[in-house]
């Protein structure tokens, strides 16, 4: 089980335990985090999971896939530590981890 702390565009933060094994998108979804859509249910078909990792999180959490990055193409306000929270698998070495979300989603 892992702490994830879901910080809003303006400011707020939200926290969240969440269990192994699920993707922070997932977490995200089960606990009404407002600006997580989630459209494609997690199937990585879209980019309304997008999160911006915390800078202390980045290489941890790990660099996008091939097939992220071209859905990241598709999404509002991209940054170098932008990922889609639906390909964050969470585990103990997560706990604790920042994600914020941006304005609005793609």
């Amino acid at each position: 089980m892992a702490k994830i702390h879901f910080v809003d565009h303006k400011g707020e933060t939200r926290t969240v335990d969440v269990e192994n094994g699920a993707t922070v998108m997932e977490a995200a979804i089960r606990n009404s985090i407002p600006g997580i859509e989630a459209e494609c249910g997690g199937a990585c078909a879209c980019a309304t999971c997008h999160v911006y990792v915390d800078e202390a999180w980045r290489e941890k959490v790990g660099s996008p896939t091939p097939m992220e990055e071209d859905m990241l193409d598709f999404g509002f306000d991209v940054r170098p530590n932008s990922r889609l929270s639906c390909q964050i698998k969470v585990s103990d070495e997560l706990d604790g981890l920042v994600v914020a979300t941006p304005e609005r989603q793609a």
